[in-house]
């Protein structure tokens, strides 16, 4: 009697190797096709990882596109509001300048107006004392001391106009 027990042995192969086929078709096939969906799935969220950072990428792209479009948009309208500035501001510029020249033009008018004026009354004034004094020289008979008093006289109310 040995050490071994042949037919437990046998048995016990048998056993293992009929686990072994009974796994292999019942549990390790499940085991299998579970492992390898999980496979596929994982890959498929790799390959729509990649689908979505190329879309990214293209949005990224598209949107420094627009940036630069946008910055260059801006750059023209403060362009053309600087020019449409530097235009009002000519515009302003003219029209202060004509409205200067018509005021001037206009003192000018007044002042000879006023200058006109002064010498009208300068002349009345001048005129009335005549008119008076040869008045007077009419209305006497006139020697030569009566005309120079006469004339003093006039002399004396012309320089006391103002």
């Amino acid at each position: 009697m040995g050490l071994i027990d042949i037919p437990q042995v046998l048995t016990q192969i048998i056993g293992f190797l009929l686990m072994v086929l009974i796994l292999w078709k019942y549990g390790w096939g499940p085991v299998v096709r579970t492992l390898e969906a999980r496979r596929e799935k994982i890959a498929a969220e790799f390959r729509g990882a990649e689908r979505v950072k190329a879309e990214a990428e293209q949005l990224k792209v598209a949107y420094d596109q627009k940036l630069r479009g946008a910055d260059a948009e801006a750059r023209r309208r403060i362009q053309e509001a600087v020019a449409e500035g530097q235009r009002v501001g000519a515009e302003i510029k003219a029209q202060a300048q004509a409205e200067a020249t018509r005021r001037l033009e206009r003192a000018k008018d007044e002042i000879a107006r006023e200058a006109e004026k002064a010498k009208e009354e300068v002349k009345l004034q001048i005129v009335q004392p005549s008119m008076r004094t040869a008045e007077k020289i009419l209305r006497q008979k006139l020697d030569d001391p009566a005309q120079r008093r006469l004339a003093g006289a006039f002399l004396d109310e012309v320089e006391a106009l103002p």
